[in-house]
């Protein structure tokens, strides 16, 4: 009895229930599965090894840094039918949009829930409700939404496993390649570009104050939100202020 106890202490130290000797094998054996994938090669197998051990039948792992409403490049990995992915583009930008950044890190690996708008179709024998688990890799803000079936009975303490092993997993095999880190940089212009932004001045009173043309100043500013992933200049200065720029 001493032994199955030691056992468990750890467990429940990361907020894990120590009962249910399979659930715990299961989570063991799913750890063991992510472990051997290292890459982004083998993405798309851990994604879903984590679908099928928390029950759910689609997985869809975007990222927020890159823009919601010109292509498909925030999609990292997933199954879903593309048609549903457009669809809930625009729902998951506008969500970000309207949260502060203190909400966004309170609700970091903290699984919600949110239904489809009536327009969206669904394959059939999914429910309409969808579960967002939103985590860190590195700067990178990314978001886990999976869809169930029907009438699904969803278990709480394997639903906390995943949002904390996705991040773990993501963490392994979305990291950044060496040419994408340098197209990620920021130059000195383009910095000092923000923070004049940041203080209010428009693109003329910007051209002034370093003495280039007005073109040149909003090629900088183009460049900006395209490596940030933001559509206005407000969403730019408020980027550069979560990452300590200006």
């Amino acid at each position: 009895m001493e032994t199955i106890r030691a056992d468990v202490a750890p467990r429940e130290s990361y907020g894990f229930p120590a009962v249910a000797g399979e659930r715990k094998s299961g989570r063991e054996l799913l750890v063991h599965q992510l472990g051997r994938c290292r890459d982004r090669a083998s993405l798309p197998a851990g994604m879903r090894a984590l679908t099928q051990y928390v029950n759910a039948s689609h997985y869809l792992l975007v990222r927020h840094d890159m823009s919601f409403e010109t292509d498909i490049g925030f999609v990292v990995a997933s199954d879903w039918p593309f048609d549903m992915v457009r669809k809930l583009a625009g729902s998951i930008s506008a969500a970000q949009s309207r949260m502060s950044e203190f909400d966004r890190c309170c609700k970091l690996m903290q699984p919600t829930f949110a239904q489809f708008a009536d327009d969206v179709a669904l394959p059939a024998g999914l429910s309409r409700e969808y579960c967002a688990i939103a985590f860190n890799v590195g700067r990178v803000r990314m978001t886990l939404l999976l869809l169930f079936p029907e009438h699904y009975v969803l278990s709480q303490s394997k639903l906390r496993d995943t949002g904390l092993l996705v991040g773990y997993f993501a963490s392994v095999c979305c990291q950044p390649t060496a040419r994408q880190e340098r197209e990620s940089e920021l130059t000195d212009r383009e910095i000092e570009c923000l923070y004049w932004i940041a203080e209010g001045k428009t693109s003329d009173d910007i051209a002034v104050i370093l003495g280039i043309s007005r073109n040149t100043i909003n090629n900088y500013i183009t460049s900006v939100m395209r490596k940030t992933g933001t559509r206005t200049r407000s969403e730019a200065i408020a980027w550069a202020v979560r990452n300590n720029l200006v």
